[in-house]
This record gives structure tokens, sequence and C-alpha cells, in this order.
């Protein structure tokens, strides 16, 4: 097992990378190598019952190395990003309690960020809020209060598109609850940074060639269906609380496989619709990725190659100390 010299503040590793890049199987080789215990990042397998289509790591590998923060919540339930904050920080508080390395692994490259950078004050979801602004919609259209937005708010109905119920109700639910606008609340950090209590190392997978990555996501959508993703689904659009309009439903892949199941569209072209979801999400996280400060990037395409160029990484930071 490779040892870490100890630095003044304890380490923290982030692993990120696009969807079906190779995250899990590199956190899986990295931890033959190094104490680490593994907290997910990522905003679908919070997520119980949607195994499939998330591709969540299989039950042998979390034998091998336990994964933090899946199956934490059902799917009708909400979560936010500051529940992973919060959720976020208690693990790693308990896994270096613990004499161990958080290795956070995951594409959803907003939670990192909010981890580096903190989170603002922000309310979390209230059902009878979120009730009133539906009844309003009702009487009075959504168009309505996209333009009662505009008088409120206008930096976050700038940056929301008129048909976008579930960010436009989020908007008018914060104003509401708080009497402040998003951009009111943002200057009130609640949340501290990570990196000012921890020393943390961020690397990420960049596939050299995309058109290979964009062929390991179609592969992987054709083996999810395969092995029964459509069987998932339709355990989930068979439940009378869920409906297409919750996070985990609109989520990439599973959109699509519930249109289908709704008569929509048929199912080429849930197919294909699929696929160009997951790629755009692909290509979405890359442009995070390009922008990133203090990157290590790794290639997908040699695994040892990366586990040990993060330990150098690690361990020649520690010894410079």
């Amino acid at each position: 097992m490779f040892d870490i010299v100890k630095s003044d503040l304890p380490l923290v590793i982030f692993l990120m990378g696009p969807t079906a890049s190779g995250k899990t199987a590199l956190a899986l080789a990295l931890k033959k190598r190094l104490s680490v215990e593994i907290i997910s990042v990522d905003s679908m397998l919070i997520y119980r019952g949607m195994n499939i289509g998330t591709a969540k790591p299989v039950s042998e590998e979390l034998v091998l190395a336990p994964h933090k923060l899946i199956d934490i919540c059902d799917p009708s339930e909400y979560y936010s990003v500051a529940n992973f904050y919060r959720d976020a920080f208690h693990e790693i508080s308990n896994i270096i309690s613990n004499g161990n390395i958080p290795l956070l692994v995951g594409g959803t490259m907003f939670y990192f960020k909010r981890l580096l950078e903190g989170l603002s004050f922000v309310p979390p979801a209230n059902l009878e809020v979120r009730d009133n602004i539906r009844q309003k919609a009702r009487f009075i259209g959504w168009g309505s209060l996209y333009r009662k937005l505009w008088e409120i708010d206008p930096i976050s109905a700038s940056k929301i598109h008129p048909n976008d119920k579930v960010r436009l109700l989020r908007a008018l639910e914060i104003f509401w609850i708080s009497g402040k606008t998003m951009a009111e609340l943002t200057k009130i950090i609640y949340y501290k940074p990570l990196t000012k209590t921890h020393s943390v190392y961020q690397f990420a997978i960049y596939p050299r060639d995309v058109g290979v990555l964009y062929k390991q996501i179609e592969q992987r959508f054709y083996h999810m269906l395969d092995i029964g993703f459509e069987d998932e689904v339709n355990v989930l659009y068979s439940r009378a609380d869920l409906n297409k309009n919750f996070s985990s439903i609109r989520s990439v892949g599973y959109r699509q496989m519930w249109s289908y199941l709704s008569g929509e569209i048929d199912y080429d072209e849930m197919v294909l619709r699929a696929i160009q979801a997951t790629r755009q999400l692909a290509k979405h996280q890359m442009t995070w990725l390009r922008k990133w400060c203090n990157l290590h990037r790794l290639s997908n395409e040699d695994i040892c190659f990366s586990v040990d160029k993060i330990l150098n990484v690690i361990g020649s930071s520690s010894n410079a100390r």
C-alpha cells in the first residue's frame, strides 16, 4: 500500500470525468494502492431502484469498494446541492477519522464546484409554497409567472427559459420563502469551501479521442437495454407518485425511455434520443473540465499509468511540504 506523508491539512482526492470514461474502474484500481474510501459525486446514483440507466457500480464492485452517497433517496424525493454538500462533508470527516483518504468520484461537476467554492444560503424546498405556485400557474398560466419573475428577479429570469417550469418554480419559491433574489442570496456564503480546511488534489479523466468515447456511450446504452433497462423504467412508470417532471425521471436515458413508455415516441426514436442526450451530457462535462483550474488530466487508455500519476502527484506534493 502506497504511503502518503502527512501534511498540515487532511488530504482529499477528486476524480472527475465525463460519463462512460472509466471513472469507476480507475477508482477501484487506485483503492488497491492507496487507503481510500469512495464517495460518489453523482446526482443520479443517489436514487434507489435506478441502477441500470445510471450505470451504477454493480454489487461485486461495491463489495470491493463500497461507495458513500449511493442509494440514499427514493426517486420521488428532492435532493439539493445543499443536501449533497452536507452529506459529503459528513462522509469526508468520517473517512478521515477512520485514518483513510476520501476519494470523491463522479461526473456531477456542479457538486464538485460547490465543494471547492462553498455554498451560498438557499432555502430548502417547501412543498406548501410549491403547491401554491402550481395553483397560481393553473389560474394565470406559467407565462404570467415568468413575467412576474422578470419583475422581482430579472437576473434569474434572464437565465431561465420560459418553458423551463422546474427552474421557474424554484426561482419563485426561493423569493417567496426568503424575500431575497438568488443574486442577493449568493452573496451570503453559508457553507465554507473545502479548500479552507483540506488539501484537495483534483484529477480528471479526459479522453483524447471524443469519437471513441461517443462509441463507448452508444455501446453502453445498448448493453443497458440488453440487461433490462426498459423493465427498470417500467417499474418507475407504474408508480402513481412519479411523473416525468421529477428530477430523477428527467435524467438522461430515463427521460427518453419514459417518453417511449408513454407512447410519445417509438422505440428506435427513444434509442436515438437517449444516445444523443448522453453524448451531449459528456460534451457538457468536458466543457466544464476544460475551464477547470488546478486540474491534473488523466488518460482513460491506461489505468495503471493513471494510478501511478495520481500517486506521484500526491506523493511529490506531500514530500514538498
